[in-house]
């Protein structure tokens, strides 16, 4: 494929990419150089910043904890009590199914 085969847009997307020069031929993009390994940190360094990290958590205040815990455990009960009634549903239903009669 040549240049002369590319309309005019795909000439702009090469040439944003890279892959042109100012006069319009074609010129290899230069190889990505491998990353530097970056120096590890100390543990002294790494605990500093878990903390600075840690002071920037929006903590819940213990209402919205208590609130948030009585909603969970509404919840929980409810489907518990709904997973018991459709089991205890399902199986009166088989044994009145596979009763021998």
């Amino acid at each position: 494929m040549s240049l002369d085969d590319l309309n005019r847009e795909q000439k702009r997307q090469l040439k944003k990419m890279g892959a042109l020069d100012d006069q319009g031929k074609m010129q290899r993009a230069p190889r990505p150089q491998p990353k530097k390994k970056q120096d590890r940190v100390t543990p002294l360094q790494y605990l500093k910043e878990v903390r600075d990290e840690m002071r920037k958590v929006a903590w819940p205040k213990r209402p919205e904890v208590v609130r948030y815990s009585i909603v969970v455990l509404i919840t929980v009960i409810v489907y518990t009590a709904l997973v018991g009634g459709l089991d205890f549903g399902f199986g009166k239903a088989a044994e009145w199914f596979y009763s021998a009669s």
